[in-house]
């Protein structure tokens, strides 16, 4: 059994949002665009060891984070990035105690899915303020949701006529999975429970005999498992190839 902590897939309003999405309710999706930025790196002083493109690889902000957004948004929205076209920059080119930098603290990709969709991403660890601020619009005939991992206990729900921020715990809907509302609705959940329910997840899976990674039969279905630590790889793989032939390239 094996397991990738993509947590952020088991955010209430997060797991709301794929709801609304599979329910049909959304529409066709035909944008998905958003962000995720930091600022933990964002001075000549800050450093870490996946600065180190020998230690941490060839990409950093894009592996690191990046793949975090992309991961999020298939989950909800089913779709699946195809083809991609990418930059990359690295703002801080000498860091202290580190030899000069060559690993990106910046990257913007444009996306195509396997739906129909295009979109876009911006990356950054060097944005100050911004702490953790993973954020998604996905918008289609219907509605628009936006979702905020710093602001998690709500979803923005917009259509042409409307728009509300819906709580977490206010609709009818509920998870088959009980480890996935520990919380009643009014008590904030937080990063840390959706890592518990992961880690709850994946001893669930071994109890039960599952076999090979999660997203196997008998495994809970938010579980993210081998495959998808593979295809953020792949993403990350196509993000460079994209940067060093300057076009767009399908993601293998």
């Amino acid at each position: 059994m094996t397991a990738v902590p993509f947590v952020y897939r088991y955010y209430q309003s997060v797991l709301e949002a794929r709801a609304r999405v599979r329910s049909g309710e959304v529409g066709q999706l035909w944008l998905l665009h958003g962000s995720y930025l930091q600022d933990w790196l964002s001075t000549s002083s800050d450093v870490n060891w996946r600065v180190d493109a020998s230690l941490g690889g060839a990409s950093r902000a894009f592996a690191d984070i990046g793949v975090h957004w992309c991961d999020l948004v298939e989950f909800v929205s089913g779709h699946r990035i195809v083809r991609l076209s990418a930059q990359r920059k690295t703002a801080i080119a000498s860091r202290e105690s580190a030899e000069q930098v060559s690993t990106e603290d910046i990257a913007t990709v444009q996306f195509e899915t396997d739906l129909g969709a295009v979109g876009s991403v911006v990356v950054s660890q060097v944005s100050p303020g911004r702490k953790n601020r993973l954020w998604f619009s996905l918008d289609g005939a219907e509605q628009s949701l936006s979702f905020d991992q710093e602001n998690p206990e709500t979803l923005w729900v917009g259509s042409r006529a409307h728009a509300s921020v819906v709580p977490r715990g206010v609709t009818p809907r509920r998870s088959a999975n009980p480890l996935l509302e520990p919380l009643p609705p009014g008590h904030p959940q937080g990063y840390q429970d959706c890592f518990n329910a992961l880690i709850g997840d994946l001893y669930q899976a071994v109890s039960a005999g599952s076999a090979g990674s999660a997203g196997s039969a008998g495994a809970p279905e938010e579980l993210p498992g081998f495959a998808d630590g593979v295809r953020a790889a792949r993403i990350t793989q196509a993000v460079l190839d994209s940067v060093a032939t300057e076009s767009w390239v399908p993601v293998g």
